[in-house]
């Protein structure tokens, strides 16, 4: 592998007829390092990571490979490769032809092709190399069909690596596998990766740095502790985690509740309507401390916890604990070292 390249888009625009997928967006992917760009869907992500692959023409803005403009530069030259998140390989294909299919097209000789597909195969920890390397893909199962998908990508040593929801297709079990084994890859070869996802646990668990979009523009950027333990607005909080949103009122030593007209201790600046993000994990059921008094409607088992659900007027408190509760009124211990407030389309305070 080439040495690892920092990304740089700055000011891109793209629009279709009356949408604006990206809104003049700036970034930079620091290199050697997995970025994960994580949003809900149609916040402009796929469309910001086609436009790096030069697969969409920018309406405004330039895109830079280390101190190459790529920004008029077609797909083919960029360096860059993509996994999908339908695989994408030919069904009639044994599995090394489709590893091998990108350098029989940079005309490759053929000793250093068989070289580098059982190189590659052997990376992505395929399990036995020669007999999975004569397999058509409908032999495999949706974790094998990956690993060769991301095989594929770095047999042909890319400069950047371009990642689109690339486990969404698999079941839970195997999903978490291969998350914790492409981050192991990306680490051992050192390159420049942007992986596309719209599962926030999943681009917390692996990425180096996580940005944030919505609505075509980028909301936060930072490492996954900070953007989850300190965001920025509230879109942010109630995206990142399981949170529930109640307007409120800031006054004076306290945020007073527009529905129930219950109070919380408060010691920020903010005066005025605000919006008040509780996430489930900042919460407990609990009569000490902090508390807001509510009504358990329903407790489901998760395995590993349970989740309450908490009617507080029309809002519905999520709060997580070890043990089962039954119905009825109860209290909620709100963390107040945690209480994210928002003033009402603003900044957080």
């Amino acid at each position: 592998m080439t040495a690892p390249i920092a990304i740089d888009v700055a000011g891109a625009v793209k629009r279709y007829a009356a949408v604006t997928a990206l809104r003049g967006v700036s970034l930079e992917f620091p290199a050697g390092r997995l970025t994960a760009v994580l949003g809900p869907s149609g916040c402009g992500k796929t469309t910001l990571l086609r436009a790096i692959a030069g697969f969409l023409t920018l309406d405004a803005g330039r895109i830079r490979f280390g101190d190459d403009d790529v920004t008029a530069v077609p797909p083919q030259r960029r360096g860059t490769a993509m996994v999908f998140q339908s695989y994408a390989l030919w069904p009639h294909m044994t599995v090394f032809d489709n590893v091998a299919y990108g350098l029989r097209l940079q005309r490759v000789a053929r000793p250093e092709i068989a070289r580098r597909v059982r190189e590659a195969l052997a990376l992505v920890e395929i399990g036995d190399v020669e007999a999975v390397a004569r397999r058509k893909p409908a032999a495999l199962s949706g974790g094998q069909q990956q690993r060769v998908a991301l095989a594929r990508a770095l047999v042909v040593e890319p400069r950047v690596l371009l990642l689109d929801e690339p486990l969404s297709n698999l079941d839970a079990k195997v999903r978490q596998r291969l998350r914790v084994e492409i981050r192991r890859l990306q680490r051992r070869v050192g390159i420049t990766t942007v992986y596309v996802t719209h599962d926030q646990e999943e681009a917390l668990a692996i990425a180096d740095r996580v940005v944030l979009m919505n609505a075509g523009g980028v909301v936060q950027a930072g490492t996954p502790q900070e953007v989850y333990l300190a965001p920025a607005t509230e879109f942010a909080a109630d995206f990142l985690g399981v949170g529930t949103r109640l307007d409120a009122r800031a006054e004076p030593g306290a945020l007073v509740l527009d529905e129930t007209k219950q109070r919380l201790p408060y010691a920020g600046e903010a005066r005025g309507p605000v919006v008040i993000v509780l996430r489930s994990s900042d919460l407990s059921l609990s009569d000490t401390g902090t508390t807001l008094e509510g009504d358990l409607e329903e407790s489901l088992f998760l395995g590993d916890r349970w989740r309450h659900y908490v009617r507080l007027g029309s809002a519905l408190l999520i709060v997580d604990g070890a043990a089962s509760h039954p119905p009825g009124p109860v209290r909620v211990s709100v963390s107040r070292d945690r209480l994210r407030v928002y003033p009402q389309g603003g900044a957080s305070c």
